[in-house]
């Protein structure tokens, strides 16, 4: 039932296919080590530090897996400007047995072209419009936190795959939290989500498959010893020490 219930079981790197390990991406340590990765039926987690490549590899299995590079659903095929690294042709899907009926590539960096792309579109095609599907406010309209939450809770319908990138950075603490109850919600929902976060809050759901990405690669972590979490808890149990430190000159 677990390899049955999930939309993509795995990712396999075609090590004997690289050009060069010495180049960007493939000197990146998450894929200059990277064997093969196994995701939760449900939800996991990509962790780290910037510059570890979390984004990177997340981008790749997303254009890996047919969604347009600057986000969206699988319809989406614009581009504003074409950044993307080869990565994606060199992976190997392994999928289960059920097919996704939903699916959206959601991140930060890029939001604001979708929106945009959803308004040409709209302008361009006779019919019911696609903003309907989020909501029915333009994107435009509303700040990037209310646009990001909208999104999630009008457009991604269920029995879906999701693969969110950095998706806190437009939420508040108290936005974070109900995106658990959104992402709860849409997992009852036989959905399976991978996430790129730097958000303690949003990598506590329960259950979820954890990958921090350090400088020696990819190993599988609780959320208690991700380094996100250590230090907010530092911070947090004695923050006068903490600022301290960082402000003593």
């Amino acid at each position: 039932m677990y390899w049955n219930s999930q939309f993509l079981r795995s990712i396999h790197l075609k090590r004997n296919e690289i050009p060069s390990f010495n180049r960007y991406p493939f000197q990146l340590p998450c894929v200059k080590n990277l064997d093969v990765l196994h995701f939760h039926p449900k939800v996991t987690f990509l962790v780290g530090e910037n510059g570890m490549g979390k984004s990177t590899l997340l981008e790749a299995i997303a254009v890996a897996l047919g969604f347009n590079p600057e986000g969206g659903s699988l319809n989406f095929n614009f581009s504003t400007y074409d950044s993307h690294s080869p990565l994606g042709d060199y992976l190997k899907l392994i999928k289960g047995m059920n097919k996704p009926e939903d699916g959206f590539f959601l991140r930060a960096e890029s939001f604001y072209n979708v929106a945009s792309n959803i308004e040409e579109l709209d302008r361009e095609i006779i019919g019911p419009r696609i903003i309907d599907s989020y909501g029915g406010v333009s994107l435009h309209e509303q700040s990037h936190g209310e646009a990001f939450f909208a999104t999630f809770l009008h457009r991604f319908g269920g029995n879906g795959i999701y693969i969110l990138d950095e998706p806190e950075a437009a939420l508040s603490p108290l936005r974070q939290m109900s995106m658990l109850t959104r992402i709860h919600d849409l997992v009852q929902d036989n959905s399976q989500f991978i996430i790129a976060t730097h958000s303690p809050i949003i990598m506590a759901y329960p259950d979820a498959k954890i990958f921090e990405f350090t400088n020696t690669g990819i190993t599988e972590s609780k959320l208690e010893e991700t380094n996100h979490y250590k230090i907010m808890k530092q911070f947090f149990d004695d923050k006068n020490r903490m600022l301290h430190h960082l402000l003593d000159e």
